[in-house]
């Protein structure tokens, strides 16, 4: 397990130098050097040789540390997308708890304005009452005097 989280960790080094302005000077640098090596008395067919050699096996290290870090970017996408799932999820689990807390507070006020309703309907049948009782008061008070 160590020495795979090492190989991801020199195949993201390696790929990010590649791309980097470094690289383009050590190549270009490697490249000439080649080619005027039939200059100090290396045949051309055998530089050709080793150039051929050195390009391919390159290219094809680049490759797979490339695919390695597709692969590793590919799974960081897919651990976001799983922690964003579970955020869409909380979230639409407090809209739910929101909606149900303005629910009650709905009904908690219908039930306020029932209340008050029902209660300005016993003062107004208090009142009618206590007319009636002083109406009803008046012709008793009126024989006993």
């Amino acid at each position: 397990m160590k020495q795979k989280i090492t190989m991801e960790k020199s195949a993201h080094v390696l790929t990010k130098w590649i791309g980097s302005a470094k690289s383009v000077v050590l190549h270009s640098l490697f490249f000439v050097i080649t080619f005027s090596s039939p200059l100090f008395g290396i045949s051309f067919d055998r530089m050709m040789l080793i150039l051929t050699t050195v390009v391919s096996l390159e290219a094809i290290y680049l490759s797979i540390f490339i695919q390695m870090s597709i692969n590793m970017n590919n799974q960081s996408i897919e651990t976001l997308q799983e922690g964003i799932d579970v955020i869409s999820e909380d979230i639409e689990e407090i809209s739910e708890g929101i909606e149900e807390m303005i629910e009650d507070e709905e009904q908690e006020n219908i039930d306020t304005q029932s209340q008050a309703e029902v209660l300005k309907s016993i003062q107004s049948t208090l009142y009618d009452l206590q007319k009636q009782l002083n109406a009803l008061k008046k012709p008793c008070n009126k024989k006993n005097q």
